[in-house]
């Protein structure tokens, strides 16, 4: 005998207790995220534990039976980590503002909506931030896929005694937004000009002779599409929730293959290999024939791979240079801790800026 197709009221019921079960869990959850927390403070270790948190992440994504998607799954257990992160210590992270940028987003990927954002008006100002506790962690990008390499953060980078703890991949995924899906009712497009450079095959085919307004930033062009009929705004999903703009068209960039890595950045902590790690360094040397090679052979002799190098001037000192330097593997790992001391030996200076979990 067929069994009784269950009613759309026996269903929800059903989804109720469910919900029920999932809030005990989270509960029991969070009791277990506080007594962590405590024995956290009486080791002096640090509340953000990268490596841990990605193996919780990563262990989440192996076990999902599905119908969910890994990213959505990964996003829900992403906000209950934050909140339980909260009980254990309340912290605030420090971005490159206003609230609505892809540095905002890229801050509440890592740290989830329950922390507390600071919005900075500039790159070395999120270093201040954490250098003097007015924020515990500070989120800046450091290289993209079209742009390179973030110059202010590497400079940054080279005379901070903050330590890098984490990274965050982020694709730059540009919406239009507005007050209405309507698309006829466009009149006039508004975004900071790098958005608007990076839209321009997508906004000629789809919204030819509109007019195309640049702002100070992404922020800026969703406040003013927020407050006048007929404007739209290119910018991140975050900044059309933030300001309560409906979004109209999802990833309009023409490059899909838009990256920015952003690193997370905080006091210095003593970190674990993960088994998957990258250390990023800065080399100080002087300008002479073959040096570049020199660096970069300690690193292949120890079979090291490099996957990031850049190159800056010393501000003051002629004819000295800094490399930023990323490498596969962590500090303690011997074989790039074999590198970095035969690189000690042929530089003016080798400073670790962190080794950490490389992003998924």
């Amino acid at each position: 005998m067929a069994s009784k197709k269950k009613s759309l009221t026996d269903l929800r019921t059903a989804i109720d207790d469910v919900d029920r079960r999932l809030l005990d869990l989270v509960a029991k959850r969070a009791g277990l995220a506080k007594a962590i927390g405590q024995a956290k403070a009486a080791d002096q270790h640090g509340v953000l534990d990268v490596g841990r948190e990605t193996q919780v992440l990563a262990a989440i994504r192996r076990a999902n039976p599905g119908p969910l998607r890994d990213d959505a799954v990964e996003s829900i257990f992403r906000e209950i980590i934050s909140a339980c992160r909260a009980i254990q210590c309340p912290i605030t992270v420090a971005f490159l503002g206003p609230p609505g940028t892809y540095s905002h987003a890229a801050a509440v990927h890592q740290f989830g909506s329950s922390a507390r954002f600071d919005p900075c008006d500039s790159i070395p100002e999120i270093f201040t931030a954490v250098e003097t506790g007015r924020a515990a962690f500070g989120v800046v990008p450091v290289e993209n896929t079209t742009d390179g390499a973030v110059t202010p953060t590497l400079d940054a980078l080279a005379e901070t005694t903050a330590t890098i703890l984490a990274e965050s991949i982020l694709k730059i995924d540009h919406c239009l937004m507005a007050k209405d899906t309507d698309r006829t009712k466009v009149r006039r497009i508004a975004s900071h000009l790098q958005p608007l450079a990076q839209c321009k095959r997508y906004l000629a085919e789809n919204f030819p002779g509109i007019e195309l307004l640049a702002t100070t930033s992404t922020t800026a062009a969703a406040k003013l599409a927020a407050s006048e009929k007929g404007t739209a705004a290119v910018g991140s999903a975050l900044a059309a929730r933030l300001y309560g703009l409906e979004v109209v068209a999802r990833s309009i960039q023409d490059n899909a293959a838009n990256v920015t890595r952003f690193l997370v950045i905080g006091p210095d902590q003593k970190t674990k290999s993960s088994g998957r790690d990258r250390t990023s360094l800065v080399v100080t040397v002087k300008d002479q024939v073959g040096i570049l090679e020199r660096i970069i052979r300690q690193f292949s002799r120890n079979g090291v791979n490099l996957s990031m190098i850049e190159s800056r001037p010393l501000v003051g000192r002629s004819w000295e240079y800094r490399f930023f330097v990323d490498v596969s593997g962590h500090a303690n790992d011997a074989p790039v801790a074999k590198a970095l001391e035969s690189l000690q030996r042929i530089a003016l200076s080798v400073k670790v800026l962190g080794s950490y979990p490389m992003a998924v």
